[in-house]
């Protein structure tokens, strides 16, 4: 979503230079761009002359030792559970955000994308295993419940006033809401055998940030010290590392530590140090009474922000241009070679494309009608049921965190392959067919009255 943060205009040459590449960088499709390109990428070169160096690029050995403790993996799992962990990360604050004061704070609100997104879930789920409920590819049923949140909002902003605002809450909630299923479903049902000692020890590192929290501690070196071993616990305990993101999450401080009259006043009393102080004959660098009064300023800016905002903002651009385009750069790869006529009619490709592509739009929309049939919730004024429908479609778009829940249910490369091609075909065509569906839709209704 766009930034509403006020910008302090330069005309240095260092920022007239990265003018282009930070208005790039603000767009809603910017993310979805680089994925876009990040998944072409990977296809161009896993099916290129140079497929095997794309391989041996991900299996690189890599080893950090700290104090006689060392891990040793590869490239590939690096950015799956470690950089990947980070993603969680964010995702879980947003959940926070979102529950706390967001869409999903009221539960009037938060019925319809609720119900949505547990139609969403089940549909495709219950078609995946009506093609592999007793095949080697069983385990795979998770692979197409959730909707990549960054390919959504892309598709959403180049179809512009074609997609209402309350379509897009409607389905940036619904994300939200698939992404707390999903968390779930990795955490109870894709975690191998459970060490004790591991889980314990992760248990007290999230004691001691939940207690830091409580006592009023707000700096993030603390949150990000023990979230670490947070992390290297959840990582030996059996349960899949980049769980311990969304636990680290729980924990971030959500409250200010000053509220917004004595901000108000603070920050006024600082302004009017700061002028009195100006000299023209004098630059900040000299003058201790300027530098005072900024670093007053800073500090009551910083508390009245709290941490939870202050790390989205901060990690949500590493996120959505680093470590999602990387994600997809190591996990997009899929050999197109030999039959692709073939490889189609695997029951595991047919469960992933069939869920995606029928199973999102029917489990959306169905139990959509059925929170409204039920009084449970309503329609916003401004969305129509073809809009809920489009928006269906385009929830079959679940690129990010199919491929990962794939990655973990299926160990057999073939059978990788096959749930890697449903994803990336169902995920197209949704995103195609959801597209075409809302551009025939006539404008929102405040619109066509102007």
């Amino acid at each position: 979503m766009e930034s509403n943060r006020l910008k302090v205009e330069t005309s240095t040459p260092i920022v007239q230079f990265a003018r282009p590449f930070q208005e790039f960088a603000a767009r809603e499709t910017s993310g979805g761009i680089l994925l876009f390109i990040a998944t072409v990428a990977a296809l161009v070169w896993a099916n290129s002359a140079w497929s095997e160096s794309y391989q041996a690029l991900w299996h690189t050995p890599i080893s950090i030792s700290v104090a006689g403790y060392a891990l040793e993996h590869d490239l590939h799992f690096l950015v799956n559970d470690a950089l990947m962990a980070v993603f969680f990360f964010v995702v879980g604050l947003e959940i926070k955000r979102e529950l706390l004061v967001g869409e999903l704070a009221s539960p009037r609100q938060a019925a319809l994308p609720i119900m949505a997104a547990i139609g969403g879930v089940l549909a495709p789920a219950l078609i995946f295993s009506f093609f592999n409920a007793q095949g080697p590819g069983s385990r795979g049923w998770g692979v197409p419940m959730a909707t990549d949140i960054a390919f959504v909002i892309g598709v959403m902003a180049l179809l512009g006033d074609r997609v209402p605002l309350g379509l897009k809450v409607f389905l940036t909630a619904l994300a939200i809401v698939d992404d707390i299923m999903a968390v779930l479903v990795i955490a109870v049902f894709y975690t191998s055998a459970i060490s004790l000692p591991a889980v314990a020890a992760a248990a007290v590192c999230f004691g001691v940030l939940v207690l830091a929290n409580y006592l009023g501690v707000r700096s993030v070196l603390v949150y990000g010290l023990f979230g670490t071993l947070l992390w290297l616990a959840v990582l030996q305990s059996g349960i899949h590392a980049t769980i311990a993101g969304v636990i680290l999450a729980i924990a971030i401080p959500s409250r200010t530590e000053i509220d917004a009259p004595r901000f108000l006043r603070h920050s006024r009393a600082v302004l009017d140090h700061f002028e009195r102080s100006v000299n023209s004959e004098q630059s900040v660098l000299n003058d201790e009474e300027q530098q005072g009064a900024i670093d007053a300023l800073e500090d009551t800016c910083e508390k009245a922000q709290p941490p939870l905002h202050r790390l989205i903002e901060t990690l949500h651009p590493w996120v959505t241009f680093v470590i999602m385009p990387l994600f997809a750069l190591a996990n997009a790869g899929v050999n197109l070679g030999g039959d692709l006529l073939a490889s189609l009619r695997e029951p595991v490709t047919l469960g992933v494309l069939l869920g995606l592509l029928v199973g999102k739009p029917l489990g959306i929309t169905a139990a959509s009608w059925l929170a409204v049939k039920l009084r449970l919730a309503e329609l916003p004024a401004e969305i129509r049921w073809s809009h809920i429908h489009g928006a269906g479609w385009l929830g079959g778009i679940g690129f990010t965190m199919s491929l990962f829940v794939a990655a973990l249910a299926f160990g057999d490369e073939d059978l990788l392959g096959e749930a890697k091609l449903g994803i990336l075909g169902g995920s197209l065509l949704a995103g195609i067919l959801g597209s075409a569906f809302l551009l025939r839709e006539r404008r929102p209704l405040q619109q066509e009255k102007s």
